[in-house]
């Protein structure tokens, strides 16, 4: 059975849109937490917003750079309700009965689920308990309103199964999420 993984960007008040203020932070130890969540038989499951904007900037990149190659590469199912067409290399759209069509994902052989983003499909995701890890990057900035990852209402129990403080002040997190 695959494993399911969420992985976001975040600032310190829990909000993960548009994440371009993570920029100034980027260094080698926030691309080594980031590329040891990638793994070319990976599947990606992403949202529309996450997908087109994923599709509009990583073909763009030569494969020389790591995560171009990565994202260009690996298997992408997109979960939309409105996309006609996902013409990015290796993408296919899952419609109608997604907590149905994720549970059989997972259910199959193969590597892991991974979820970059995506912060109305991971609200679906916890809710059905279809999340098995939780990845974090936590920034050292509050940004006092946008997108958060855990919504109103939004319950979980997590177990801390690593703390990574940066030097540039950011800390990668990684949770097992504790099914009870």
């Amino acid at each position: 059975m695959r494993s399911l993984t969420v992985t976001e960007f975040l600032s310190l008040d829990g909000v993960m849109e548009n994440p371009a203020w993570t920029f100034p932070y980027w260094n080698d130890e926030t691309a080594q937490f980031k590329g040891e969540e990638t793994t070319p038989n990976d599947v990606l499951l992403l949202g529309r917003v996450t997908y087109e904007g994923f599709a509009a900037a990583w073909p763009q990149r030569g494969n020389e750079d790591p995560g171009a190659a990565y994202f260009n590469g690996v298997r992408k199912y997109v979960v939309s309700n409105t996309l006609t067409s996902a013409d990015w290399n290796n993408s296919q759209i899952i419609r109608g009965d997604v907590v149905a069509e994720i549970t059989r994902l997972k259910q199959e052989a193969g590597e892991n689920l991974v979820v970059h983003g995506s912060g109305k499909l991971v609200q679906t995701l916890l809710r059905n308990h279809l999340v098995d890890r939780i990845r974090l990057l936590v920034y050292p900035v509050v940004l006092g309103n946008g997108q958060r990852l855990f919504e109103d209402g939004t319950t979980a129990n997590l177990k801390l199964l690593e703390s990574r403080p940066m030097s540039t002040g950011v800390v990668g997190l990684i949770y097992e999420v504790v099914q009870s």
